[in-house]
């Protein structure tokens, strides 16, 4: 069974991915880094100013838990479905990426700003840093490689621990905060509110 494992082209366009992203969101007006003016390696409100500001955050789970979900992905349509054959394969990391930065782009917009702001538990978001975007991306290909390299079980494991996790301490994680931008329920609102969340 073919694997996941990039090769050094791959890894170059993995980067080439995250730098054209970089640019694209400095070309947006986000800020490099914090407006506090300071780089932190974790903040851990979800309703302040320095929120999606920093390298790590409560949301930093959710990102390693993409690059789960997007291993999944590409291992169903590169060696599941051999789709290319094995030379294919390599290019999960690629596709990961091209979709994380896609999703860091599109969460920096406007539209999606405002719609955190009006369904989410992270009322006060106002877009990314660059520096957390990039971080972000970072994150995702981290969740990546441990995908890659751990046993599927362990891999859910650690999804679903970070979910709790997550949840249990600031009432927000990648299921609820889909929901809610997809699908807003009042009651998940009302018991993210009820946590002191707002």
């Amino acid at each position: 069974m073919g694997t996941l494992k990039p090769d050094r082209r791959a890894l170059v366009i993995a980067l080439g991915i995250t730098t054209v992203t970089v640019v694209i969101l400095l070309a947006m007006n986000r800020p490099p880094i914090c407006e506090c003016g300071y780089v932190k390696l974790w903040h851990g409100q979800i309703n302040d100013s320095g929120n999606s500001q920093h390298i790590a955050d409560w949301y930093t789970p959710s990102h390693i838990i993409h690059g789960m979900i997007f291993y999944a992905l590409a291992w169903w349509l590169f060696v599941k479905r051999e789709a290319g054959g094995l030379s294919a394969v390599r290019w999960g990391l690629p596709l990961a990426v091209l979709l994380e930065a896609a999703w860091e782009v599109l969460e920096n917009t406007e539209l999606v700003i405002n719609r955190f702001r009006d369904v989410t538990a992270n009322f006060r978001y106002s877009g990314d840093s660059v520096l957390n975007s990039f971080a972000d991306i970072g994150w995702m290909s981290f969740g990546f490689w441990l995908a890659l390299r751990l046993p599927v079980k362990v891999t859910v494991a650690l999804a679903l621990i970070g979910e709790v996790v997550a949840a249990l301490v600031v009432r927000d994680n990648l299921t609820l905060t889909v929901i809610m931008l997809l699908f807003p329920i009042d009651a998940i609102a009302e018991w993210q509110a009820a946590g002191d969340v707002r």
